[in-house]
């Protein structure tokens, strides 16, 4: 039955005949005569095929309940869309009868034969594929002559433009005769809709005719008629308002992004004027993409119903951005619909309302996982949310930011409420993380609103980070990029704000309460919870201790980060002057501050007495901590990276000196560390100043320094200080027009004046005491320079004591021939010192003789012995400091005199130390310490190596059978070492080295010794490179077949990934083998 229905429809559709298409004379004639013929064809086929009848009964039903068939209509488009829909109803019945069936009896044979493996039975509203193309042709001559041509202009897309053939069929239509445009359109659209009830036809029809039925509908409930177009509409109210619930079921049956696209096409394009000049017959009509002003407002509504719906904000996206890739052209887009959201439309009630709908489906936007979604989503919601934060900033607090920051607003509220029970969840924080990392440093979009929630948070954000640090967290990233981000786009004064409270310096520390605490996720982030109270109050003293000190570190490797920024710099000249006011305070507060007297005083009031000066020497304290850390952490570079930030760390420095000058005794008297600071400062601005080339901008940020130098050489009890700083500030102040000659010699001497009264203020004042070496390589000092380093600054002190290098005779600055390095010891001397039981003094004489050594110093070559075993002796010390550089002392003595100093130190390894005095406990220790001097000495051989190391192969192929597994695997690598350097001196040991690295590779039970072997074979090939088919010829295929043992069947991922280096360079050198460099070159070959 179902296939006579189609047949009987493909009859009416079916293309025209070619003898009645040559009748024709224009398109339109052969049109109306194709389908006058199909329609006749139909009815006789019904009336006497005998196939048809059931189709002729059915078709009967329905005309007799369709109320709108006109059988008297003279238009034979009409003629034949009614044909068309009463085939389409016949249909729809027949096909809905079916389904009822199938679904209340389903058949008992059927059921017999299903088995699991079976598939389902179809139903029957099932459509082949040329039925259905059999039907949709049949919908498209519907739509196309029922539906289009009664359209009002601008409503929807006119047939015109979609095709040729859609303008030949508008003209057909004849608009006079019986019935009335509005019954037509009336008719076709509830046909459609009936249809649409059934699923399997609702496909087909709203796949390509959704947006003719959504304009039909529009058009029939909504359009406002004037009086003359009453009657050709002849529309009741009750017909209208069935329309307008019909489409406002419509819009919420399909699938939004989809509803939202034909809105946004019937709304069409931005107003333009009437078409001027316009061929006959198409004036009438709108500009194309003009919609009239009843449908733009409509579509308005209901694009705001749309958006204001749960999930209306995805659909909007969806519907916009539709399947984009990426480009460009979809960043302009994902920039529209963000302005969109932003907007609120005119028909909503109140901004509020919009908004509160609104504003968490954006956010719901940046939590999508599907990769391309995700990115456009992110933009979509990054770019409104920057955009309501800029022009809504009220509403965008309010129902944007609190409610994207309210876990981390939860934690402080937690902590500032005392809530033991508190918890926020893991995901909870990795969702407010990762959106505040979207919207803050992707959007980067810094405005006011934005950077005060942040601040807000800020400090959580840091103990969160400072958390993340101590563990691996996949929120470390995140939250180190936020924190930088804000610190980089806030003003100066609240980034050092933030700095000071994030320190400690000014207000709570740590916004999360001692009972709080982060705790490590399942999932790799952070959960906020309750924490066990601590009973022991030393633990917990300890434990609050240490934070703190971690929190310090952790805010320096953050500033170490912001490396082009003046903030660090900024920061730690605060502090310093902070620091130097405290200084000045503290002394007038020693003046000033009477006994407390505690008789005439409550006790609260002797608490609150003693609680607020417990509280000024903690802040101070938290400072110079603060101060110890960053001098410490940070680089000069970043501590001080303008030139102006090293003359405000000058100023600081001179203004310090100057606080205590006023009292009896002087800091050059009283305060040792005080005067070397004054020096110090004193040859850093004489530094300065014998730079070539100082503009004025720089001896004007230089002033500053001129009434701290004035008090000083006022006040200064040292004469040599006095006037050292009134010629530093006659230079300053004339700009260099006067420059004593000896002035750079004054600072060195003044330096090297001051007490030295133990062996760390010697040392000190060496490194304050050397600005020759600047002068040796001046330095330019533009207002836009880096810091001077500290090689820049030093000067040596001669042997002597006073300054190292003779008066300047060139504007102040010397000849730069001076030695920096300090004068050589006698030999003896040394030999005394490198058995001090002082681990410095001894690690330097050993240097120093290890120098003497390298130099073939005369003493040095007659006592090679004793230095031999002073370096055997100092090898068995436990300090690193000491035996470090015995073992470079030791591999110097090998690289000069090989023979026989290889050949102890062979014994040593093979055999354990041979010295008297040697601990035989610590013979494993000390026989690697004489195989890493042998590595050194393998390495130093070069060209003799294959002189000099055939003895040294044949102790490291011993040496690989020693029980011990640390020596076998220190044999490996020294003969890996060697063998490199061997090159065609390998040929005769290649079965011999083979054999023993196959052996070790394959029966080898400790990892680290077969690791060792395969490194072994990894370095020989490294070091033969082009010549490894020569030497190894004969190994190679044994070498080979190793390394594919180890990958295969090695346990150990570390040797696996040695052989599969290994294996990468034989597979370098094979390529180069058999595929050699092709060279443009000519060879001329003089015969005999």
């Amino acid at each position: 039955m179902t296939s006579a229905i189609l047949s009987a429809i493909h009859t009416l559709t079916k293309p025209l005949e070619s003898s009645v298409r040559d009748a024709q004379s224009s398109q339109q004639e052969a049109l109306l005569a194709a389908l006058r013929a199909n329609r006749a064809l139909l009815l006789e086929q019904l009336h006497t095929d005998s196939s048809f009848e059931e189709v002729r009964r059915l078709r009967e039903e329905v005309t007799a309940a369709a109320d709108w068939f006109c059988s008297d209509t003279e238009d034979a488009t009409w003629c034949f869309v009614q044909e068309c829909l009463l085939l389409l109803l016949t249909l729809a019945r027949h096909l809905s009868a079916e389904l009822e069936c199938f679904q209340q009896t389903p058949s008992p044979s059927a059921a017999k034969l299903h088995t699991p493996e079976m598939a389902p039975l179809l139903p029957p509203d099932v459509l082949s594929v040329s039925q259905q193309k059999m039907l949709g042709a049949a919908l498209q001559f519907v739509v196309s002559l029922g539906l289009c041509p009664y359209l009002a202009p601008g409503v929807g897309v006119p047939l015109s433009r979609r095709s040729a053939f859609g303008a030949v069929v508008g003209n057909l239509v004849c608009v006079g005769v019986a019935p009335a445009v509005g019954r037509r359109l009336l008719t076709t659209t509830n046909v459609l809709l009936r249809l649409a009830e059934l699923s399997s036809l609702a496909t087909l029809v709203f796949t390509r005719h959704l947006g003719d039925v959504m304009a039909a509908l529009c058009q029939l409930g909504h359009q406002p008629h004037r009086a003359e177009e009453e009657k050709m509409w002849e529309l009741s109210a009750e017909e209208r308002r069935t329309c307008r619930e019909a489409l406002k079921s419509l819009l919420g049956k399909v699938y939004q992004p989809i509803v939202i696209k034909e809105l946004l096409i019937l709304q069409g394009g931005p107003k333009q004027s009437a078409a001027v000049g316009s061929s006959s017959g198409s004036s009438s009509r709108a500009a194309p993409g003009s919609a009239p002003a009843w449908l733009r407002r409509l579509c308005g509504q209901l694009l705001s119903e749309r958006l204001m719906q749960p999930h209306g904000v995805q659909a909007v996206v969806r519907a916009i951005l539709g399947g984009g890739m990426g480009d460009e052209s979809d960043w302009r887009k994902c920039d529209g619909v963000a302005r969109i959201l932003v907007t609120c439309p005119q028909q909503c009630a109140s901004a509020d309302s919009y908004y509160r709908e609104v504003c968490p489906q954006i956010l719901d936007l940046l939590h999508f996982k599907d990769k391309l979604t995700a990115r456009q989503f992110q933009r979509v919601a990054t770019s409104a949310a920057l955009s309501m934060v800029q022009e809504k900033p009220g509403f965008a607090q309010q129902h944007l930011l609190t409610p994207l920051l309210a876990p981390l607003h939860r934690c402080t509220a937690a902590s500032n409420e005392g809530h033991s029970q508190a918890t926020v969840e893991e995901w909870e924080l990795t969702t407010c993380i990762d959106d505040v990392y979207k919207i803050w440093v992707v959007g980067n979009s810094p405005s006011a609103p934005l950077l005060k929630a942040l601040e807000q948070v800020l400090p959580l954000i840091f103990t969160l980070f400072c958390f993340t640090k101590q563990n691996v967290s996949h929120l470390r990233a995140p939250c180190q990029e936020i924190l930088l981000w804000y610190l980089s786009h806030t003003e100066t004064s609240a980034a050092l704000s933030a700095l000071r409270q994030l320190s400690g310096l000014q207000g709570p520390e740590d916004t999360v309460a001692a009972d709080l605490l982060f705790t490590p996720g399942s999932d790799g982030g952070a959960r906020f919870c309750s924490r066990e109270s601590c009973s022991d109050e030393d633990d917990a003293l300890y434990e609050k201790l240490s934070g703190e000190q971690w929190r310090l570190e952790c805010l320096m490797q953050l500033l170490a980060e912001l490396k082009d920024s003046d903030l660090p710099g900024d920061f730690f000249l605060e502090l310093l002057q902070e620091l130097t006011s405290w200084a000045a305070a503290g002394d007038e507060e020693r003046e000033d501050e009477p006994e407390l007297d505690v008789s005439a005083m409550t006790l609260l009031e002797v608490e609150q007495q003693l609680l607020g000066r417990a509280a000024k020497r903690g802040q101070r304290l938290a400072l110079l901590q603060v101060l110890a850390v960053m001098v410490e952490s940070l680089h000069h570079s970043v501590l001080l990276r303008k030139s102006t930030q090293v003359v405000d760390f000058i100023v600081s420095l001179l203004q310090r000196a100057c606080v205590g000058l006023d009292q009896a005794t002087g800091p050059s008297v009283g305060n040792p560390v005080e005067s070397q600071t004054l020096s110090m400062g004193m040859g850093l601005v004489a530094t300065l100043l014998s730079g070539p080339q100082l503009s004025a901008e720089d001896y004007s940020s230089m002033s500053r320094l001129l009434l701290p130098l004035e008090t000083l050489s006022q006040k200064h009890s040292d004469v040599v200080i006095q006037e050292l700083a009134s010629n530093l500030r006659a230079v300053i102040a004339t700009h260099g027009a006067y420059r004593p000659e000896n002035l750079t010699s004054a600072a060195a001497a003044a330096a090297a004046a001051q007490p030295s009264t133990n062996a760390a203020s010697r040392k000190k004042q060496k490194m304050q005491t050397e600005a020759e070496n600047s002068q040796s390589s001046p330095h330019s000092f533009p207002s836009d320079s880096n810091a001077p380093s500290n090689s820049q600054i030093r000067q040596p002190a001669s042997s002597s004591g006073s300054a190292a290098g003779t008066g300047p005779k060139d504007g102040g600055r010397t000849s730069g021939t001076s030695d920096p390095c300090p004068p050589a010891k006698a030999f003896s001397e040394c030999l005394l010192e490198a058995c001090d039981p002082d681990v410095p003094t001894r690690a330097v004489a050993l240097r120093v003789l290890t120098q003497m050594v390298l130099n073939r110093n005369p003493e040095a070559v007659q006592a090679q012995e004793k230095v031999l075993m002073l370096f055997l002796e100092n090898l068995e010390h436990e300090d690193s400091f000491i035996y470090l550089s015995a073992i470079q002392g030791l591999a110097t003595l090998a690289d000069s005199y090989p023979e026989r100093i290889l050949e102890r130190l062979l014994k040593d390894f093979q055999h354990g130390p041979s010295l008297p005095t040697s601990n035989k406990e610590r013979s494993l220790e000390t026989r690697l310490k004489v195989g890493e001097v042998l590595m050194r000495a393998s390495r130093a051989m070069g060209e003799l190596a294959p002189h000099l190391g055939r003895p040294l192969v044949g102790v490291f192929l011993q040496g690989t059978r020693d029980s011990d597994q640390s020596v076998r695997a220190s044999s490996l690598s020294n003969l890996g070492e060697l063998c490199q350097r061997l090159d065609y001196a390998l040929g005769p040991l290649a079965q011999e080295l083979s054999s023993c690295l196959t052996a070790l590779i394959k029966t080898e039970k400790k990892a680290e010794v077969r690791r060792a072997a395969v490194h072994v074979i990894t370095l020989l090939l490294r070091g033969l490179s082009d010549r490894t088919t020569q030497v190894l010829s004969d190994v190679l295929l044994d070498l080979y077949r190793a390394l594919k043992w180890v990958v295969r069947s090695d346990p150990d991922d570390v040797a696996v990934l040695h052989a599969q280096l290994a294996l990468e360079e034989l597979d370098d050198v094979m390529k180069r083998f058999i595929f050699p460099e092709q060279k443009l070159e000519k060879k001329i070959v003089v015969l005999p």
